[in-house]
C-alpha cells in the first residue's frame, strides 16, 4: 500500500514508463549474452537525451543464446495502476538482423482495428519499440554483432492488472500496453488517460460506431446501457475529461455522440467548463439559481438554491418546485458541446443523479 499523502504538500515525485523499463531489461539481458556479464543497473537513454539508471530485480542466462532482467516499475508520485509491477524481458539472440517483439505474460495482444498498432501486433506501442530498437542496435555495434534479437517483454500479474485499465474495451487482451512517449511519467498529467479516450474513439469509429457515449463514470454507463443497448467498444469511459472528447472530434467523423454524467458535473459543462474535476472547476450555485430564475422559480426557491450545500441539494429543491432544472442545465451544456465538436455530429446531453435515473436531457433521442 502506498504512504498516505504528506499533510504539508512537498514536489511531486515522476517515474518511468512501462516502455523505459522494457528498455532497461531487454538492454540488460542483451548485454549479458554479448558480453557476459550480469547487471545489477543500467543507463538508458530517454528519447529527449535524458538519461536514467534503473535498479534490476534480476539478471541471468537462460537457455545458451537467451537471457532475462527484471525491474520493478516506480510511477513516482502517479496514481498508475502500474506501479510496482515487475517488467521483464526476454532476449534471445538471433540469425535475422534487427528486433522482433512479442507478448510474454502479463502483456496484450491487439485484436481489434483502430489503434496505432495492426490486429495480432503485441502491445507495444511505437516509442517503447523504437527506444529498445536503438538502444539494442547501439549494443549490437559496439560487440560487433550482425545478427538479431527476438525481445519477449511480459509483465508480472499483467492480466490482472489489465482489467483495471482500458485496455479490454480497446480490444487489447491478455494483459497491459508498454506505453510511453517521452520516458518519463509526470504525476497527476492525465496525458495517458486522455490518450486512451482518444483511443477509444478511434477504435470504435474504425469498427464501424458511428454513436458513440462519453461518460464519466460507471452510473452514468449504465444508464447508456439501459437506453441504448450500446456495447462496450461504444462506450467512452471520460472521467473529468470531456474537452478531451468534444476536441478529439474535430478529428474523428462520428455522427452521434451522447454525454452523460452526474448532475454536479454536468452543471460544470453547462457552465463553459471542459475539465470537470474539483481540482479545475466548481459547483456554481449562483449560475444553477440564475438557470432556475429563467424557468420562473420564485424567489424563495432561488434563495435556497443559492444556500445549498450540493448541486444535488440544488436540483432536489428544484424538482420539487416543479422546475426542470435538470433539462435546463443540459440545454446549456448541449450549446457548449455543439460549440466545440463539427456541425456534423449530432449531440444529446443527459444528466443522472446517484442512483443513475435520468433528471435531464437535451438533444437526441435518436
Amino acid at each position: 500500500m502506498r504512504n498516505e499523502t504528506a499533510e504539508h504538500p512537498a514536489p511531486l515525485r515522476s517515474g518511468l514508463t512501462t516502455g523505459t523499463c522494457a528498455t532497461a531489461t531487454s538492454l540488460a539481458a542483451a548485454t549479458l549474452l554479448l558480453e557476459g556479464s550480469a547487471m545489477d543497473a543500467v543507463q538508458v537513454t530517454l528519447p529527449k537525451g535524458r538519461e536514467v539508471t534503473l535498479r534490476l530485480e534480476f539478471c541471468r542466462g537462460l537457455l545458451p543464446g537467451e537471457a532475462e532482467a527484471g525491474t520493478l516499475k516506480d510511477a513516482g508520485d502517479d496514481p498508475d495502476v502500474t506501479h510496482g509491477a515487475l517488467v521483464q524481458a526476454q532476449v534471445r539472440l538471433t540469425d535475422v538482423p534487427g528486433v522482433l517483439f512479442k507478448a510474454g505474460e502479463g502483456v496484450g495482444t491487439v485484436t481489434r482495428p483502430g489503434l496505432v498498432l495492426g490486429v495480432g501486433e503485441p502491445a507495444i506501442n511505437p516509442v517503447p519499440r523504437k527506444m529498445m530498437t536503438e538502444h539494442l542496435g547501439h549494443l549490437a555495434a559496439v560487440q560487433g554483432y550482425r545478427g538479431g534479437f527476438e525481445v519477449t517483454l511480459g509483465v508480472r500479474d499483467g492480466a490482472a492488472l489489465a482489467l483495471k485499465t482500458m485496455n479490454p474495451r480497446l480490444g487489447i487482451l491478455g494483459g497491459l500496453s508498454i506505453l510511453g512517449t517521452s520516458g518519463i511519467v509526470r504525476p497527476f498529467s492525465c496525458a495517458a488517460y486522455i490518450a486512451s479516450i482518444h483511443q477509444g474513439i478511434d477504435v470504435a469509429h474504425t469498427n464501424g460506431y458511428d454513436h458513440i457515449a462519453a461518460c464519466t463514470g460507471n452510473a452514468s454507463e449504465d444508464t447508456i446501457r439501459r437506453l441504448y443497448g450500446m456495447p462496450d467498444i461504444a462506450l467512452i469511459e471520460m472521467g473529468d475529461f470531456v474537452g478531451a472528447v468534444l476536441k478529439h472530434l474535430r478529428k474523428v467523423p462520428v455522427t452521434r455522440l451522447s454525454l452523460c454524467g452526474g448532475f454536479g458535473k454536468i452543471s460544470k459543462l453547462a457552465a463553459g467548463h471542459m475539465d470537470l474535476h474539483s481540482r479545475h472547476s466548481s459547483i456554481d450555485l449562483p449560475q444553477l439559481a440564475r438557470w432556475a430564475a429563467a424557468l420562473g422559480a420564485q424567489e424563495a426557491l432561488l434563495a435556497e438554491i443559492h444556500g445549498a450545500n450540493t448541486s444535488q441539494q440544488a436540483l432536489a429543491l428544484a424538482t420539487a418546485a416543479q422546475v426542470a432544472l435538470g433539462d435546463e442545465v443540459c440545454r446549456h451544456a448541449l450549446a457548449f458541446a455543439r460549440s466545440v465538436v463539427p456541425a456534423s455530429v449530432d449531440v444529446e446531453v443527459i444528466a443522472i443523479d446517484r442512483q443513475g435515473g435520468v433528471v435531464g436531457r437535451a438533444g437526441g433521442p435518436w
